[in-house]
């Protein structure tokens, strides 16, 4: 195969050659054509055949680089059986038209022109009689062609620009009216496709403290979702630099990240990505096309994509307040209710309202202990509200009510078909916590199994889904409680070590109601402000024996139990106010602390115990304020002393 090379610069803008007045004539053809052709392929139709018969040649292809040769039009007769893909290459990278005198193993010899304002695109003629001599007068045909097909996709250009911002407006109202961020990607992505003529789109969420790209949807990605880092590949490019970036043959990028292709089985060709910015200019993420159906991305596709983004990302912005509007006003009103106020008097709930303040702001792990019904969710609850994570969620998962294998599922989620009732992929509450707080409710009562997976997730900070195995990062802060001595089961072996030191980095013990009986009162007037104004009645007021009833329970079932009565009250009181009736079933002893009554104790020894032991509980309540005790019991302090004289107690009986 022999080779003769003439560039551009090279070629007179009309050729002497033989067939002069014939090109002259060609190129006036030329012009008036491309004014009135409906496209690029109507234009060549029109303008071919005179362009052969000028040459001698047999047949004509226009050629593209989609990243491989592939033939766009051709007419003609006898088409190559292959096409010279190295050969179109060099005429394209240089820049000059070639003959040859034979390619591929087809005996004809052939003209390859570049067409001219635009890469991966060349003009071939194949034909018997075509020499070298023909290759001036073919770059000359070349440059008409070239200037008509310009004039023709530049008003199908300008056409399709006012077509697509019009669609482009049309889909962006849609837009707005989709409530959640999820559904919201998927149909962008799913209009830009169509918009655009290409296979695949993909919007890439920045979380830019984590580091993180989220992609969504990524197609044939397991889960429909991809994390990468920030900083990988075209996409990482122009998160980092703000640029578009435009790819018409991926591979052979250096900047192009090949590992999601090799994980999915998908070959990406062409790619399109621009930056996505919030109404303020902050960069929140990137837009991405990939593998254009038809050739590669043009500038009207670019032109058209910016615009296309930033209708998308005022949409995904306002989305994304909404959720969180929606989210701040449920928060709000449980706090407003009282579902996160700790309410109390003694010293304990001082100190705890202080070391809830100086952890507030950290996102130390922290374990909360105390029997059941203190209140520890509700410190959970303090202790994000008055953080930094207070406009994130909040989720709280009871771990004693979950089996293992449930339990993983609760907490990791499940990809579709994972296990028999999966029909769908659910997110499990690390996700759903993302950016707040999980709260672990009776961490005690976890098996085993799911200890040694938490504590995986807590160290390596990604979890993945019950059946799937994409690792998907997570920027949660865990509080666990519970009402179990953990430092007893490790010791015992049936909680983790090393789970037990990852969680109990700071320790928070909320004490019972019976040990700081002064906040009684306090919660019994909250709560039943709390359930009156649910109940559309004036707030109850508590009468002094009431009073004095409440605070001599032991409330065996803490603040809870106190909640639970107040809730009864409030709705069942007739009424303006609480008296000691009202409450009266609740003062029924604890049998358990006269277990030592046996039987044939007489009535009045049995009396006598009875008395002794309620007079201590009594004391025990006030802290061993005599004053307060004899008030709770109905007596005047001296009466009291007296009292417990008779029953053979001394003062010193008090505890």
């Amino acid at each position: 195969m022999s080779l003769e090379w003439m560039s551009w610069r090279e070629t007179p803008w009309m050729a002497r050659t033989q067939p002069q007045r014939g090109l002259v004539q060609f190129c006036e053809t030329a012009v008036a054509t491309s004014r009135t052709a409906g496209s690029g392929e109507d234009f060549l139709k029109n303008c071919i055949p005179d362009a052969l018969a000028e040459l001698g040649a047999d047949w004509c292809g226009l050629f593209g680089r989609t990243p491989e040769w592939s033939t766009h039009f051709s007419q003609g007769r006898q088409s190559p059986d292959s096409l010279p893909g190295e050969l179109l290459s060099e005429v394209d990278d240089s820049r000059s038209g070639c003959f040859a005198s034979a390619v591929s193993g087809d005996e004809r010899p052939c003209l390859l022109i570049p067409v001219e304002g635009t890469k991966a695109r060349v003009i071939g003629f194949w034909g018997r009689g075509l020499t070298s001599d023909l290759l001036p007068a073919a770059h000359v045909l070349g440059r008409a062609v070239s200037a008509g097909l310009s004039v023709v996709e530049s008003c199908h250009d300008s056409a399709q620009r006012v077509a697509r911002l019009k669609s482009t407006l049309e889909i962006a109202q849609t837009f707005s009216q989709e409530r959640e961020p999820q559904p919201l990607l998927e149909r962008i992505a799913e209009e830009s496709t169509r918009l655009f003529d290409c296979d695949r789109a993909s919007i890439f969420i920045w979380d830019q403290e984590a580091r993180q790209l989220m992609a969504c949807p990524a197609l044939g990605v397991e889960g429909g979702t991809l994390w990468l880092p920030d900083n990988r590949g075209i996409v990482g490019d122009v998160i980092q630099n703000g640029d578009l970036i435009r790819v018409d043959d991926a591979y052979s990028d250096s900047r192009f990240d090949q590992s999601v292709d090799k994980a999915s089985g998908y070959h990406t060709r062409t790619l399109l990505c621009v930056p996505l910015s919030d109404a303020n200019g902050r960069r929140i993420g990137a837009f991405e096309l990939i593998n254009k159906n038809d050739g590669v991305f043009t500038p009207a596709d670019e032109e058209g994509l910016v615009e296309f983004g930033r209708q998308a990302a005022i949409s995904i912005q306002n989305s994304r307040e909404r959720e969180q509007l929606v989210r701040s006003n449920r928060e709000l009103t449980a706090q407003v209710t009282g579902g996160t106020a700790i309410i109390g008097e003694s010293a304990a709930i001082v100190a705890l309202h202080g070391t809830i303040e100086r952890l507030a702001e950290t996102d130390l792990p922290v374990l909360i202990l105390g029997e059941s019904g203190t209140g520890k969710e509700v410190a959970a609850q303090a202790l994000h509200y008055r953080g930094s994570r207070a406009e994130r969620p909040f989720i709280a998962v009871n771990c004693a009510a979950l089996t293992e294998t449930l339990l993983e599922s609760e907490l990791f989620g499940h990809e579709k078909g994972a296990f028999t009732d999966a029909h769908q992929m659910q997110k499990g509450k690390f996700e759903l916590a993302d950016g707040g707080t999980l709260f672990l409710d009776e961490i005690g009562d976890m098996s085993v199994g799911g200890q040694a997976k938490l504590l995986r997730v807590l160290e390596q900070k990604v979890i993945t889904r019950v059946g799937g195995s994409q690792s998907i990062p997570i920027n949660v802060r865990v509080i666990a409680a519970t009402n179990a001595d953990l430092a007893g089961m490790v010791s015992s072996k049936r909680f983790r070590q090393d789970l037990y030191y990852r969680l109990s980095v700071v320790t928070v013990e909320i004490p019972a109601l019976r040990e700081r009986p002064e906040d009684v009162i306090p919660l019994a007037e909250f709560f039943l402000e709390k359930f009156c104004r649910q109940a559309n009645k004036k707030t109850l007021e508590l009468a002094p024996d009431a009073r004095r009833r409440l605070q001599a329970h032991a409330w065996p079932g803490n603040v809870r139990e106190l909640r639970n009565l107040m809730e009864r009250v409030a709705f069942l009181t007739k009424g303006e106010r609480v008296e000691a009736n009202d409450i009266a079933f609740i003062l029924s002893p604890q049998q358990d602390a006269f277990d030592d009554l046996a039987e044939g104790v007489g009535l009045t020894e049995a009396t006598a115990r009875f008395q002794q032991e309620y007079i201590r509980r009594a004391v025990k309540r006030v802290r061993g304020n005599m004053s307060d005790a004899a008030r709770i019991l109905g007596l005047h302090r001296s009466n009291l002393y007296r009292k417990m004289r008779q029953l053979g107690m001394d003062v010193s009986d008090k505890p």
